[in-house]
């Protein structure tokens, strides 16, 4: 197994290098870049603009992208100024010159600084990731915790009024849209329409630090309670279904026919023969359903709770075409999702230990 984390782990490198430079060439293709957005601005700024090119060119973060201003945004402006916001944006140098720039800092984790938040890109990753992790985990959590012992059962008791009734709920769970299903919680317990039990903004309140353990555990659950529900209600349906089904498919295979037969009870069927063979197509899927939850499904929860964390974050710097945070959180959540996925190969070992990749990679070889 460790020569093959170790293969895994050297693969890990091309395939970063091939998605940081696939995404880097097409994103020079977007109109409206952060250069044509300065110029847009330079009405009515006159000397804050002239002492931003002059006073902070030397602050700017990593460059990624040649970016060619627009012609119809750039008429009154003299081409010496065009040239200097350029240098300040760091797009005078030819564009493989600062894609390899890019790769040398980001190897050390140096991803420079925003263009318009005025901050390093770090400092802002590192205030996002609290939010982002809270949500991301607890929800992945609570989602697998539910979804998995509920499959089973529904499996169990396929075709049985339980099977039908827990089905109904899931579907319409599922139903539901995560930013609707949001706003109904803020109004019925968020100081809408009807009760004030849970506050509203933000991951902590005012004076967090002051608090006790107990106090900090508390407000902490209290912040979290409702953007939480709101990303799992519709998280269940599909892992629900693909545990019921997968067990359902093992439970008729003639190894379960034969456990039976031999007097074991149905405790040990289900959970010493099905159990390991059915997890491994839920197991295969934990990967891509963390990583959604981690950054795409917290977007609009991060938005209608006023939450500061990495989705937003991301949307927020393709709107603004601020290329160094986005390609930061680009590369960030790229490394995630490829140790996540070799995190998914071990979880399969651990599950069914006749699983050996390095026997089926030298049988395939």
């Amino acid at each position: 197994m460790t020569s093959y984390l170790l293969r895994r782990l050297g693969l890990m490198i091309p395939t970063l290098l091939g998605i940081l430079a696939l995404n880097f060439f097409i994103i020079q293709t977007a109109p409206g870049g952060p250069v044509d957005q300065f110029i847009a601005q330079l009405s009515g700024e006159g000397d804050m603009v002239m002492e931003r090119i002059t006073g902070e060119s030397s602050e700017v973060g990593t460059p990624t992208m040649d970016e060619e201003p627009n012609l119809s945004i750039t008429r009154g402006v003299s081409p010496e100024l065009v040239l200097e916001i350029k240098k300040m944006y760091g797009f005078d140098k030819p564009v493989l010159q600062r894609f390899g720039s890019m790769l040398v800092d980001y190897a050390t984790f140096n991803f420079g600084d925003s263009f318009f938040k005025g901050r390093s890109v770090i400092d802002l990753v590192l205030d996002c990731l609290p939010v982002s992790m809270s949500l991301g985990i607890w929800s992945t959590l609570i989602i697998y915790v539910v979804s998995i012992p509920l499959g089973i059962r529904k499996a169990v008791k396929n075709g049985s009024k339980f099977d039908a009734a827990t089905g109904v709920a899931v579907v319409v769970a599922n139903a539901i849209p995560v930013f609707l299903f949001a706003i109904l919680l803020i109004v019925i317990f968020a100081g809408g329409s009807y009760l004030n039990w849970f506050p509203l903004r933000g991951l902590v309140s005012p004076g967090f630090e002051d608090l006790s353990i107990t106090g900090k555990i508390a407000d902490y659950c209290m912040h979290l309670a409702l953007p939480i529900t709101a990303m799992v209600i519709g998280g269940f349906a599909t892992l629900t279904m693909l545990t019921k089904n997968s067990f359902l498919d093992e439970i008729g295979k003639l190894y379960v026919v034969a456990a039976k037969a031999k007097g074991l009870t149905e405790g040990k069927v289900l959970y010493g023969h099905i159990f390991r063979n059915a997890m491994l197509i839920i197991i295969s899927g934990f990967p891509s359903a963390f990583i959604g939850m981690f950054f795409t499904g917290s977007l609009l929860v991060e938005v209608i709770f006023s939450l500061n964390g990495m989705g937003l974050l991301g949307f927020e710097a393709a709107m603004q075409r601020d290329y160094p945070v986005m390609f930061a959180t680009l590369y960030i959540f790229t490394l995630i999702g490829l140790f996540t996925k070799i995190l998914s190969d071990l979880t399969y070992s651990l599950v069914d230990p006749r699983i050996d990749f390095e026997r089926k990679e030298a049988r395939h070889g």
